[in-house]
């Protein structure tokens, strides 16, 4: 019998997905990566992580001019040019969309162009512009992510009520905008629009923002948040959505009474779901949890030898990079390496200004565990650097075992908390104790001095406070 003509083949393009392709291939499989949208890269490329970095940032510019630039001597006005900025925005995704078909090239990774669905074990079927195809494989890794979850009584109209695609690119700045949920889309979403001009509410049914991290760090974010203009409303319940005109009434329930409210754009952000519609993973034999995401083993594989699947589709933070790194570890594994992935080592971060920025275990989920903690913690405006530049608010915040002193968890609220929790991630996955993080050299001045001094901080001698 003729062996099959791939060793492997993905289903989906996003960061799990083409990273796995490439790193298969590196390691001597043949492999093809399927996709049905025209540009490769997911969600994360072309409606996620890059383009509303894109518009953080440079809405952040634009906020910066009106509000922060007469601090440092320069007087300045701004006015805004939205089709602009969006062009540039999807400039930026198109840039690192190509890039990733270069790879693909360099790498002899093939293209296929289609929606991809699983007809048997070892045969993925192709259905696209150029009629049907079956692609006869050894292997089959699903990575084909999420979708944003729909809310009952409230349907999208892609204009009005929106989802977080959708809000990349609204023709014009809402004068009134309700955002439904206080986690990081949210709150990214709903800074953008604000810093542009847009009078932005967060309804949130828990009693905090970003639900799961730092409580206390949720807070200050939520504080700072407020300072520059941003309404929260928590504990209250979003029951209906309609459009009338030009307008959204909200019907909201808060503190048992119920009333219509209104506004321009009604944003949509309570989560993600997995995305396995017409697979055919079910149907395959592959099983599925309640909450549909698919169940696979250490080695990522489900329970039909040979299927494989990795990053939003199954369990664990919904995070670009963790799906990248189960990619790597699954395909690895296939070729007999050792793969693995650190999961109590991957952070998670919400870019908003200030950034939040987490690793590892919170308080709360050390008192779950029963374990006993040390902690330390400094504040930027104690950081020589942080005060050069003009920020002032937040902290870094590091938990340690009481008795080993090695780093369970750590966070992050400041500027370029993204950035500064690259260090404590990488000191968690070598096993590192914070004594190892406060002897560390950092230069002087810079943020990473915030980390060493948190860590100081465990062991009460920090000091700079």
């Amino acid at each position: 019998m003729p062996e099959p003509p791939y060793d492997l083949v993905v289903i989906g393009s996003g960061p799990g997905g083409y990273v796995a392709a490439i790193r298969a291939a590196q390691l001597g499989l043949k492999t093809a990566c399927v996709e049905k949208y025209p540009s490769l890269g997911g969600t994360c490329l072309n409606v996620g992580c890059i383009p509303s970095k894109a518009l953080l940032d440079s809405s952040e510019h634009f906020w910066n001019v009106r509000h922060d630039l007469e601090a440092h001597g320069i007087r300045a006005s701004a006015e805004l040019d939205l089709a602009t900025m969006l062009a540039r925005k999807d400039r930026v995704v198109n840039d690192l969309t190509r890039g990733v078909e270069g790879l693909f090239r360099k790498n002899r990774v093939e293209r296929v162009t289609g929606t991809g669905r699983i007809a048997s074990p070892g045969v993925v079927e192709v259905r696209g512009a150029e009629g049907r195809r079956m692609l006869s494989t050894t292997r089959i890794l699903i990575a084909t992510g999420s979708k944003p979850v729909a809310l009952p009584g409230i349907a999208i109209d892609d204009r009005r009520i929106v989802h977080s695609t959708h809000a990349l690119n609204l023709p014009e700045v809402p004068k009134r905008m309700q955002v439904i949920g206080a986690g990081a889309i949210g709150l990214e979403l709903g800074s953008v629009w604000m810093r542009l001009g847009s009078e932005v509410t967060v309804l949130e049914q828990m009693d905090r923002v970003v639900p799961g991290m730092d409580r206390g760090s949720g807070a200050l974010l939520q504080r700072s948040l407020e300072t520059q203009g941003m309404k929260f409303r928590l504990g209250v319940t979003v029951r209906a959505a309609r459009r009338v005109g030009e307008e959204v009434l909200v019907e909201v329930a808060e503190a048992g009474a119920t009333r219509e409210e209104v506004c321009d754009v009604l944003l949509v952000a309570v989560g993600r779901r997995p995305y396995t519609d017409e697979l055919g993973a079910r149907e395959a034999g592959v099983e599925l949890d309640a909450h549909g995401r698919i169940q696979v083993d250490e080695r990522y594989q489900t329970r039909v030898p040979g299927i494989f699947a990795i990053g939003d589709v199954i369990a664990g933070p919904m995070l670009a990079h963790k799906a990248e790194e189960e990619g790597i570890a699954a395909v690895e594994r296939m070729a007999g390496h050792a793969g693995h992935v650190a999961y109590e080592c991957v952070p998670n971060v919400v870019y908003t200004w200030p950034e939040l920025a987490s690793v590892g275990l919170t308080e709360e989920q050390a008192a779950e565990r029963g374990l006993a903690v040390s902690i330390g913690t400094f504040p930027f405006l104690a950081n020589g650097r942080a005060r050069a530049m003009g920020e002032r608010e937040g902290q870094v915040k590091i938990l340690a075992d009481a008795r080993t002193d090695r780093i369970l968890g750590a966070h992050i609220l400041g500027p370029r908390a993204s950035d500064l929790i690259a260090e404590l991630a990488t000191a968690m996955e070598m096993g590192a104790s914070a004594e190892d993080v406060a002897r560390s050299v950092h230069a002087h001045p810079t943020l990473p001095e915030a980390v060493k001094e948190a860590a100081l901080a465990v062991a009460k001698r920090a000091l700079h406070i």
